[in-house]
């Protein structure tokens, strides 16, 4: 928690706010009577699904609904007690980055990727403030100081895709403080981060919020995240305000319905009772796999980068090991070569006893229908043109499964992951995201699969739809005593599903075990950060009390 003591004046203060959708008078309504404040060195935290009308709120402060969609019906949106809705554009342009800024969930999307992080933070200078070439390049390497980036002569120069994932986040906060707002908006800037780079971009959050006595007002899905940061919590849902509080009486004593299902659904790091293992020949083995990608450009050496490297695992049927670890760490890599949607470099792949890390595509068909993925993205990988009944009897007729089958293994599937026989006659964009996910699921097991490699699946998706998700996965299990290979970045999802973790560092597992002895006891140095990064690592959210982790083995 920040250590200041909030002053008594809000920064911002939302009163009875209603935004409607752009039209006539009756149009229907996506935010009601929403009212809330921020005050100097406070942190409030906004909490709810998606739809919740969350982000709707924050564009609403900032003045960046979209034009002719939304439009403010009522109430009022006060910074520093000046009035903003009715405000002309131009005193909103000289707001904006002023006394007020936000930082967007993904940095890729806000960052101009054709021009240098440098310019983009000093056209910020240009526009508002009467610097001179060298003082803003001073004011500009400052910040990049403050928000801890390395080399920041460098960085001043480079593209945003020459960055990682947290340093360009670090930008786009760098660009949001250079003039030391008043009022900080951050809009799920953590959701897609590793938890070591999330755990850094909270601290930095903090740490200048204590420089400045900055007011943030953070929104978010991430119960643990509001575990570690908020002063205050708000809940929406359905665009209306639940319920409001100090964090410790949420999360304790939380008094509507809503609130505790959305808390009551945030996986904590209690790993799950441990199941009896399964004495029966392994479905997936791997030794001593290895991936090397090269590349050459021109005259230059060949460069080599080893994404995976030893890498021996076992997965019994019926049991769900997960492989955790940060970007980068060659986790996914060691999914798509179990997949054989990429060819391993070194070591053996085994499934069902066979080795199928030198076959060809041709000699690698019969297999194929053995080891199904779900990605992180159901969206993307779904076919929008298809029907979801086409789909899902795709794989099946392109193994021989007469059409009426396939239908009719299509149709047995659709109660098996919660969805009614209806939706076969759909389109993916006529379904929610987590309904989505369970479509890929089905169109994974149509294919009657021995193993179900899950890369990501549950991070993109809120809380309750993820808790949704594992409970579908885990019941899927224990019906078809199917093998789940579980790839996530997050380790309170991992206590949450999977029977063995095997942790991965630079391409090399680093820790692997049960479960239970890994995230109770974690060994290696790595696995304990990881560990101490969790957000809401101290929580046991479906009890609503604190809980006392044992403390980490020593190497």
């Amino acid at each position: 928690m920040p250590d200041i003591t909030p002053t008594d004046a809000p920064i911002l203060e939302i009163r009875n706010l209603a935004i409607r959708i752009a039209g006539p008078a009756g149009a229907p309504r996506v935010v009601e009577d929403i009212s809330l404040e921020v005050r100097a060195g406070e942190t409030v935290c906004v909490v709810g699904e998606s739809g919740s009308g969350k982000s709707v709120t924050a564009l609403a402060t900032m003045g960046l609904l979209p034009r002719r969609a939304l439009e403010p019906a009522a109430g009022s949106i006060r910074l520093e007690g000046e009035e903003l809705l009715g405000a002309s554009p131009a005193r909103l342009r000289a707001l904006r980055a002023t006394r007020m800024a936000m930082v967007f969930q993904e940095p890729m999307t806000a960052l101009n990727p054709v021009a240098t992080v440098g310019r983009q933070i000093e056209e910020v200078l240009r526009t508002h403030t009467g610097l001179g070439a060298a003082e803003r390049r001073a004011r500009i390497l400052a910040i990049l100081q403050q928000v801890h980036l390395p080399e920041v002569d460098r960085i001043f120069a480079s593209y945003p895709h020459q960055l990682s994932g947290g340093q360009r986040q670090r930008i786009v906060i760098a660009m949001a403080l250079v003039l030391r707002p008043r009022l900080l908006i951050c809009d799920e800037p953590t959701t897609a981060l590793d938890v070591t780079t999330q755990r850094q971009i909270l601290g930095l959050i903090r740490e200048l919020q204590e420089q400045q006595g900055t007011a943030v007002l953070f929104i978010t899905h991430d119960m643990g995240v509001v575990a570690e940061i908020a002063d205050r919590v708000v809940v929406m849902r359905r665009g209306r305000l639940v319920e409001t509080g100090g964090t410790q009486e949420i999360l304790r004593r939380p008094a509507e319905a809503y609130t505790r299902t959305l808390i009551a659904a945030v996986p904590s790091l209690v790993p799950r009772a441990p199941r009896a293992p399964v004495d029966a020949p392994p479905v997936l083995e791997t030794a001593g796999l290895g991936k090397t990608y090269r590349s050459r450009s021109g005259l230059a050496r060949t460069r080599e980068v080893a994404a995976a490297e030893g890498v021996t695992l076992r997965l019994a049927p019926g049991r769900t090991l997960g492989i955790v670890g940060e970007s980068g760490s060659g986790k996914s890599t060691v999914a798509r070569c179990v997949m054989r949607l990429i060819a391993p470099s070194a070591g053996e792949i085994r499934i069902g006893g066979t080795d199928i890390a030198r076959l060809s595509r041709r000699q690698l068909r019969p297999h194929r229908r053995r080891v199904q993925i779900v990605f992180q993205d159901p969206y993307r990988s779904l076919n929008p043109r298809l029907r979801v009944a086409d789909t899902l009897i795709e794989g099946p007729m392109n193994f021989g499964l007469p059409r009426t089958e396939a239908l009719e293994r299509a149709r047995r599937l659709m109660p098996l992951v919660g969805l009614d026989a209806t939706a076969l006659d759909r389109f993916p964009h006529q379904f929610s995201g987590g309904q989505r996910q369970r479509i890929a699921i089905a169109r994974a097991l149509a294919m009657e699969p021995d193993l179900l490699v899950a890369d990501e699946a549950v991070s993109a998706l809120d809380v309750s739809v993820q808790a949704q998700v594992l409970t579908l996965l885990e019941e899927i299990q224990d019906r078809l005593g199917i093998a789940i290979l579980f790839i996530t970045h997050d380790l309170r999802v991992a206590a949450q599903i999977c029977d063995e973790v095997a942790v991965m560092r630079q391409g090399r597992v680093v820790e692997i075990g049960p479960a239970a002895e890994v995230l109770r006891r974690p060994r290696d140095a790595y696995t304990r950060q990881l560990f101490e990064a969790a957000p809401g690592r101290h929580w046991d959210f479906a009890n609503f009390r604190p809980v006392a982790l044992a403390a980490p083995a020593e190497a």
